[in-house]
């Protein structure tokens, strides 16, 4: 099994000219439907979120009311317990998109007609700009749900190691897929591919050198990120 390190290698190799040939042969366009920015049944939305991108958010999205941490990003929930109280106690790792009471992403609204648009747009996270495709490569993640379709990248197709392996660039579900999708366009989203891979990994290597067990109290929750423990207003721990 490769290190983290060597998949960073890998992921800061990786030709956006091949990523945006698996694009376009798949294919994809927003029809706007807002599937990926809102709650799936019972699961609340959850879209991973760095924490510069917090900070971006914080500063790009402030109206009247300034944002604070919490309105932009909650904790990660994989590994939080409820406390008897009805609270959230635990450590985890890494941070989400904060959600409103329905589910759904805060930053997702829908205009009369019924569709959907982000008001952070221009700002959105990596992951967001990247949806409904991924890059299978360790240390990175996926996005919720398994993938419909996935192209192996021109590296592997010469090694005739195609299938699930790592080189696959993936499509989860989602209505726009199939769709014409302009070379331009392909090339951009191919770009913000390549980039997301890379500071996945960035972060998994970040967040393992500087773990060190928190031992929460009851009802406080801990989250590691690349910056070091903080707690869930996304001050350092140890201040």
């Amino acid at each position: 099994m490769q290190s983290l390190e060597d998949e960073l290698d890998t992921a800061r190799q990786l030709a956006v000219a091949d990523l945006a040939d698996a694009i376009e042969s798949i294919g994809f366009e927003c029809t706007r439907c807002g599937a990926c920015c809102t709650a799936d049944g019972e699961d609340d939305h959850t879209a991973t979120v760095f924490p510069d991108e917090v900070r971006d958010l914080q500063q790009t999205t402030t109206t009247d009311d300034e944002r604070d941490w919490r309105d932009i990003a909650r904790p990660m929930p994989y590994g939080l317990a409820e406390s008897e109280n009805g609270d959230l106690e635990g450590e985890t790792f890494e941070w989400a998109l904060q959600t409103d009471g329905c589910g759904d992403c805060v930053f997702y609204e829908e205009d009369e007609a019924g569709h959907g648009a982000c008001i952070a747009h221009d700002d959105r996270p990596l992951i967001c700009q990247t949806y409904p495709f991924s890059v299978a490569l360790a240390g990175t993640s996926q996005p919720m749900g398994e993938a419909v379709e996935s192209v192996a990248l021109e590296a592997q197709r010469e090694a005739g190691e195609a299938g699930d392996e790592e080189g696959i660039v993936r499509a989860h579900e989602c209505e726009g897929l199939g769709r014409d999708i302009s070379r331009d366009d392909a090339e951009e989203l191919a770009r913000a591919l390549k980039e997301r891979a890379v500071r996945e990994l960035e972060e998994a290597i970040a967040v393992r050198d500087r773990y060190r067990p928190a031992d929460p109290g009851p009802g406080e929750v801990v989250v590691h990120d690349s910056e070091g423990a903080k707690r869930m207003d996304g001050t350092p721990l140890e201040d």
